[in-house]
């Protein structure tokens, strides 16, 4: 008996061992063989010997990693990218426990260009576990364009004409320029934003709910511009000009020389737009000894230059460590003319007196920004260490001048009511900011990531407003209520650590940032102090599970902040003219998000489908607030309200319609709600939203390319009103010519002119409606040529693989 029981014990543990051995864990990473930069969701299949069906098989996560288990047997091994040449090899897994298939490199598919070209859905939009990218380079309704009217024609984006940004509806945007949060000069984001010809932008990444590794701030999600910088080896680049309607040039050209051991780039773009301004709007009051209508009309237009240089070189100093070196240099150059005619009608809708105003505003900007930073690969698996350092610097001086005549009822001009204004208004700015990154992945599948920022800005915005009148015999004369200057000083210190894991079809990453932020706000002449400091955790939540091949459902949680701009803070009244003031408010404090998502992606051959599911609830908004005084002027401020919440859909759907025919349609259907009762009683508000985007790309052989993207915003619910909904439309085509060298293309933006900015305002002492237009509506002609590049010996072209295991012959 004890012999028999020892013999099925025996039996038993050589059964237990051959079950196990028969489950092989496969792992490796997919890179493009040009650019070696990680290709997420490839498609990694074992293919039967039989009939080449597919047996197992996987996807590459955000790294281009795969690790997947399967059963011990002979296979051909697959792994195929939309838009690259397949690999293949024939593999005997054997009784391993595990197999390393190191790096895989995919070359971009060249083959047939001439008979079939397909191009967009492929190459313009990748979608993540937790980011979207555009690969704009290939955009042709945005050739010419700024970065501003870029960001314009991307689903889920919406840019506003006074340069506001809102994704999936809500605002409070961060915006990164290559990674880096940037301190260019503007009261806005879209006077940033217009500096960057878009024709230096590679890409563009939509980050709607980040992890713990990105800062906390914006509570909307974040918008990374990454510029273009060429990796290929040898020496080669691209030059780029462009004419629109109406005087718009510009002109680019992009170098780069790749050795075996460095990579040295230098781009140069250059902007002169000119740009047509219109604005119209009506106020209603009852204030006793005012006209009970204020009617006003704008027309002007800007002038703009700008200059953006960068270069960089990345130098491999030993096998496991790079070096970057990055120099970036911004020079602007605006002059704005207005014309504004205010009219104080009567409650018949006759004029009771109106008042003429013209407004010149000149301004020059220089920003400098360099860094440098290492990275060091530890061992083959991807262990590595990422430190960084840059520095900016801004500096922008402003100034306008107004002229404003006063006329009766009957026209006549009364010269004792004449003003003269005139407003220096200089910026400058300090940006440091240092970066360390690790990260540690194990041979289970599991990978940690950890890290240190520390962000230190300094910012200083004066105002010197005169103004001349009768007395002064028109000679402008400070005015001590509106001249001030303000210092606002942020400093952010932030750790963060988060670990990622799969077990089987379910994977998971744990994340948690700290941040430490000390703030010192200052008033110059008036010698005021604001001090807030306040520390925070953010933690985030990222589940996922396979259902099948491209198959997969998502969730996440995560917790961000919004921090007053110092905009938005800086206690100085901001003149437009004398019915309109915009104030800053330094009891601002920061807004707090927690938001869920929810979402399902389903591929197919030629149609993907991505959906969402999201809340948002926010504590301590920001929102804009208008009030007007009793001498009829309104004041437009910002201040806390108690919450908001947002709940949505969002449906992607991305349809290779023929061969020569792709479409992306994008709707987002959200219901707002938010509430000011702590400001006013009456501050509060809701309403029904949606916006929806279309982008199409249609082929026609042998000729040329044409690029069709519109889209609807519908109306943004604010305490005392709405933005209103718009709509546009933009049309391009394109052509490559010599010999596939040179590409041109023509667009046109805005077809129909409806894109503007509209916003209701009510409040029981006023009923306001605001109309602002700049020109949208623009016809851009552009020629790209590209030259040089290596030329890889014959036979070292093609996907192929480089380490990992030895596992039989190539396929």
């Amino acid at each position: 008996m004890p012999k028999l029981y020892s013999l099925l014990c025996f039996l038993l543990l050589v059964v237990n061992v051959k079950i196990t051995a028969q489950q092989i864990n496969l792992k490796g990473k997919v890179l493009d063989l040009e650019e070696n930069r990680p290709l997420e969701f490839a498609n990694i299949a074992l293919l039967s010997l039989q009939d080449s069906s597919v047996v197992t098989g996987g996807m590459t996560d955000l790294d281009g990693a795969f690790d997947f288990d399967a059963a011990s047997g002979s296979y051909i091994f697959r792994v195929g990218f939309i838009g690259y040449e397949e690999y293949f090899e024939k593999i005997d897994l054997g009784d391993r426990n595990h197999v390393n298939f190191g790096v895989i490199k995919l070359q971009a598919d060249s083959q047939n260009l001439d008979e079939v070209v397909v191009e967009g859905v492929t190459s313009m939009f990748e979608s993540d576990i937790d980011k979207r990218t555009y690969n704009v380079e290939n955009s042709i309704v945005s050739q010419g364009q700024t970065a501003a009217q870029l960001l314009a024609t991307l689903p889920s984006i919406q840019v506003d004409d006074e340069g506001g940004i809102t994704m999936r509806g809500s605002g409070n945007i961060l915006i990164y320029i290559n990674g880096r949060p940037s301190n260019l000069s503007g009261d806005d984001t879209e006077s940033i934003l217009s500096q960057f010809p878009a024709n230096s932008i590679q890409s563009v990444e939509l980050i709607t709910n980040p992890s713990s590794r990105y800062d906390a701030t914006g509570v909307g999600g974040i918008i990374n511009i990454v510029l273009k910088k060429n990796e290929k080896l040898g020496f080669n680049g691209q030059v780029d000009a462009s004419i629109g309607t109406r005087e718009k040039y510009q002109a680019g050209v992009n170098l780069n020389y790749g050795t075996g051991k460095a990579n040295y780039y230098m781009s140069y773009n250059y902007q002169n737009r000119r740009q047509i301004e219109k604005g119209e709007g009506t106020r209603t009051t009852d204030i006793e000894g005012f006209s009970p209508t204020l009617s006003q009309v704008q027309d002007g237009y800007e002038l703009e230059k700008t200059h953006l240089l960068r270069a960089g070189v990345d130098y491999s100093v030993s096998p496991k460590g790079m070096l970057g070196l990055y120099f970036q240099g911004n020079f602007d150059d605006e002059v704005e003319y207005a014309d504004i005619n205010q009219r104080n009608l009567s409650q018949t809708g006759t004029l009771d007196s109106s008042f003429v105003r013209q407004n010149e505003e000149f301004s020059k900007s220089k920003n400098y920004e360099g860094g440098i930073n290492y990275t060091l690969n530890l061992d083959t698996l991807g262990q590595r260490l990422y430190t960084s350092l840059s520095y900016a610097f801004d500096d922008r001086s402003q100034e306008e001048f107004y002229e404003q005549m006063f006329l009766t009822s009957e026209g006549a001009s009364d010269p004792t009511k004449r003003l003269t204004q005139t407003n220096d208004r200089p910026r400058e700015s300090n940006l440091v900011v240092f970066q360390m990154d690790y990260e540690k992945p194990f041979e289970s599948g599991a990978k940690i990531e950890s890290g240190l920022k520390g962000t230190f800005g300094n910012w200083m915005w004066g105002q010197t407003f005169a103004q001349g009148d009768q007395f002064s015999e028109f000679e402008p004369v400070e005015v001590d209520s509106l001249t001030d200057s303000f210092d606002y000083m942020e400093n952010v210190y932030a750790g963060y650590f988060t670990y990622r894991n799969k077990k089987g079809n379910f994977g998971y990453q744990l994340g948690m940032r700290a941040e430490y932020t000390e703030t010192l706000g200052e008033t110059v002449r008036n010698q005021e102090s604001y001090p807030n400091d306040y520390f925070n955790l953010f933690p985030s939540m990222f589940l996922s599970y396979t259902l099948g091949t491209e198959n997969e459902l998502t969730a996440n949680y995560t917790r961000r902040i919004s921090r007053p701009r110092m905009w938005d803070l800086a206690p100085i009244y901001r003149v437009r003219d004398q019915y309109n003031l915009s104030i800053g408010n330094p009891a601002l404090q920061p807004e707090y998000t927690d938001s869920y998502e929810f979402g399902y992606m389903k591929g197919w051959e030629r149609y993907l489908l991505n959906a969402t599911v999201y809340h948002r609830y926010s504590t301590n908004v920001e929102t804009r607030i208008t009030r007007i005084t009793d001498d009829n002027v309104a004041i437009q401020s910002r201040e806390n309200a108690d919450t908001r919440s947002a709940t949505g859909f969002e449906l992607v759907n991305q349809v290779q319609v023929t061969n020569n025919f792709d479409a992306t349609l994008t709707g987002n259907f959200f219901y707002s709600k938010v509430n000011g009762e702590n400001i006013e009683g009456g501050f509060s508000n809701e309403n029904f939203s949606w916006t929806l985007s279309f982008l199409g790309n249609w082929l026609i052989p042998k000729w040329f390319n044409v690029q069709f993207q519109g889209n609807y915003r519908g109306p943004i619910v604010l305490p005392q009103g709405q933005i209103e909904p718009q709509w546009t439309l933009n049309v391009g085509m394109r052509k490559d010519v010599l010999k596939g060298n040179g590409t041109i293309s023509l667009n046109v933006s805005d077809v129909f002119n409806t894109r503007n900015f509209r916003i209701t305002t009510e409040d029981p002492r006023f009923t306001q409606f605001r109309k602002f237009q700049r020109e949208t509506r623009i016809g851009t002609l552009s020629f790209t040529y590209r030259f040089g590049g290596f030329k890889e010996k014959q036979g070292e072209r093609g996907s192929r693989r480089e380490g990992g295991d030895d596992m039989g012959d190539d396929f």
